[in-house]
């Protein structure tokens, strides 16, 4: 079975192209609208006047395009982050938006830039991090945004993987990573005074951290799990640590929160449930939500707003469209659509994401998504198993063009949120430690299982696929369980662990504790972690395997595809293997990421008998494929 041959198919350009407009920003002073969008087919940034047709493009990138930027608190520089052919070596650029002039802010080769923080009250400075020093520990600098000047503000001791700013603009807060994997939150009084450890608890507490001071600087307010299973946000007084519950749930970590613009006061709190869940804290943000929850289906959140809070910028996240931005105008309590990023997906029938869970063959509660075909009935069907990367992250409801591609093809998606995910609180979190390829592994076999019972899915035409930790699970399911799955495709994975501790970036390096906890250590474990590689069982694999990969990916080296591919060859199992010159760790340049789908759709449907539209000229692998 699969999709009705009335629903039309989705070209792959609709979902896999670049976005015709994304990631608006107004400026701080309302009176300049940025967005990204693409300019000669790479991604751009662009300016208008809001509620004017003025558009037109700021930056002139011929390549690889920018997808992260933000403004500068005068309203008239635009800031953005880009590194090179996905090395994620990141320097921070600045463009004026009059005369179009971009500098350079951090101009050292084989250096990352990463932003620590902007303040509205300080426009001519930004606070970032820099492995100038060392490669592995990131510095906290200071940047004159007027004379481009850097200068060393406070000095990372080795293990420290955060930092906090007050409202003064100084560097009060570090969180580090204790040797056993714990965190510890360090305070001081002023720069230059010694730090003091404030609150410190061990590596089975879930991730968590500082959100950031409160306006007085009196007290910070911090994500912890510290007696109790979820991840809740408290308010800790500095002066003697004496702690107020301000969110919590017994069963999901808070996920964000939403403050102020210029007071830097707490108004919202959200928790990723089965969906995202806000719970505004002040009576006139309450009455802001209640108005947005009318105006566009899907989950809202706040993207940007002015420095007045009077103008905001909503993002909402659509299951069965593209997702849409609106301004808000919050005196006139009035929203207006501002654009669509993928308009041309609305013109075809979409599938729904279903919130799914179901129980682990330990007894652990599990909890997904399933996505089924339009068209047909949802019996007997191909199944792709989609896993997560991370694996510290999770699936969640929105619309995501690979689901709804794989959906219009014909085929069910199931989405789990194994053990190890996050979001889910300590207990789900820590049950997945030293479990790659162990009871994680029984996870995604339990919830293919669930959808065989289910009258789902055909057990004989279930593939497993993910990107980065995703792709290391599909090596398992062909490795370790090979008559399991009909076949499996994957990009930018591990497939031994040993190799992928050894060549980990070394900006990683304060990380490592955390690192050995949860997958092992290098150095006195290595034969349990062969026993978790699937290289080393390459000779195990009876189906059909598609592998894609970046040159210049610094988590996951070209050295870890390799292996397996010539692991395979030389068996003589069936594998094809994409290899990408200019992409790190995942494909951001739309070309690529078209060859990649185009290969995938066609792979699939060899195997597992979906539909697929046939690859353009452009399409075609050419010398990617090895």
């Amino acid at each position: 079975m699969g999709t009705d041959s009335t629903v039309p198919l989705i070209p792959r350009a609709v979902l896999y192209g670049n976005p015709e407009k994304t990631g608006p920003q107004l400026a701080p002073d309302g009176k300049t609208l940025a967005y990204i969008a693409p300019l000669e087919g790479v991604l751009n940034i662009w300016l208008r006047t809001p509620g004017q047709e003025d558009d037109r493009a700021l930056t002139q990138d011929k390549k690889r395009g920018i997808r992260s930027y933000f403004w500068r608190p005068d309203s008239l520089h635009i800031l953005y982050i880009q590194d090179q052919d996905g090395d994620e070596n990141w320097h921070l650029y600045q463009t004026d938006i009059h005369t179009g002039e971009t500098r350079d802010l951090t101009p050292y080769p084989n250096v990352r830039a990463t932003i620590v923080s902007v303040h509205p009250d300080f426009p001519d400075a930004i606070l970032i991090g820099l492995n100038l020093r060392d490669p592995r520990f990131t510095d906290v600098h200071r940047v004159n945004l007027i004379t481009g000047e850097v200068t060393l503000d406070t000095e990372n001791p080795g293990d420290v993987t955060g930092w906090e700013e007050d409202n003064t603009f100084q560097i009060r807060v570090a969180q580090a990573m204790r040797p056993d994997g714990g965190t510890e939150i360090r305070l001081r009084a002023h720069p230059g005074a010694p730090w003091q450890t404030f609150q410190s608890w061990g590596p089975d507490e879930s991730f968590g951290g500082v959100l950031g001071f409160t306006p007085d600087d009196n007290s910070l307010w911090l994500l912890s799990s510290v007696d109790a299973n979820a991840a809740r946000l408290l308010e800790v007084r500095v002066a003697d640590g004496q702690t107020r519950v301000i969110a919590e749930d017994l069963e999901y970590d808070v996920t964000t929160i939403l403050r102020h613009p210029r007071k830097r006061t707490l108004e919202a709190v959200a928790f990723l449930r089965a969906r995202l869940e806000w719970v505004p804290l002040t009576p006139d943000l309450e009455a802001d939500f209640a108005f947005l929850r009318t105006v566009c289906d899907g989950d809202f959140s706040v993207a940007n707003r002015t420095l007045d809070n009077n103008l905001w910028l909503v993002f909402y996240n659509r299951e069965k469209g593209s997702p849409h931005y609106y301004t808000y105008d919050r005196a006139a309590k009035k929203a207006t659509f501002l654009f669509a990023v993928q308009p041309a997906v609305d013109n075809y029938p979409l599938a729904s994401m279903q919130p799914i869970s179901y129980t682990a063959r330990d007894g652990l509660k599990l909890q997904g998504y399933l996505t089924l075909p339009p068209g047909v009935e949802s019996k007997n069907l191909p199944l792709i198993l989609l896993v997560h990367g991370g694996p510290w992250a999770r699936d969640v409801w929105s619309f995501n063009p690979e689901v709804q591609l794989l959906a219009n093809r014909g085929y069910a998606v199931l989405q789990i949120n194994f053990r190890g995910s996050t979001g889910y609180g300590k207990a789900h979190l820590n049950a997945g430690e030293r479990e790659w390829a162990g009871r994680m592994h029984d996870d995604l076999l339990d919830g293919k299982a669930w959808a065989i019972a289910q009258g789902i899915a055909d057990s004989a035409r279930v593939a497993i696929m993910g990107g980065s930790y995703g792709g290391y699970a599909t090596l398992v399911g062909l490795t370790f369980t090979p008559e399991e799955f009909a076949c499996g495709r994957g990009y930018c994975r591990p497939f031994n662990l040993l190799t992928l501790m050894q060549s980990i970036p070394p900006y990683w390096t304060p990380m490592l504790a955390l690192f050995m906890r949860h997958i092992g250590n290098p150095e006195t474990e290595s034969e349990f972690m062969k026993s978790r590689s699937p290289l080393f069982r390459a000779d195990r694999i009876t189906k059909p395997l598609l592998i894609a990969q970046g040159a210049n990916d610094p988590r996951v080296k070209q050295a870890e595809s390799d292996q397996i591919v010539e692991a395979m060859r030389k068996n003589g199992q069936p594998v094809e293997y994409l290899l990408f010159p200019d992409e790190g760790h995942g494909f951001a340049r739309p070309e690529n990421r078209l060859i990649f789908m185009a290969a995938a759709e066609a792979f699939l449907a060899k195997y597992l008998g979906g539909r697929a539209e046939p690859p353009s000229e452009a399409e075609l692998p050419g010398d990617i494929h090895r």
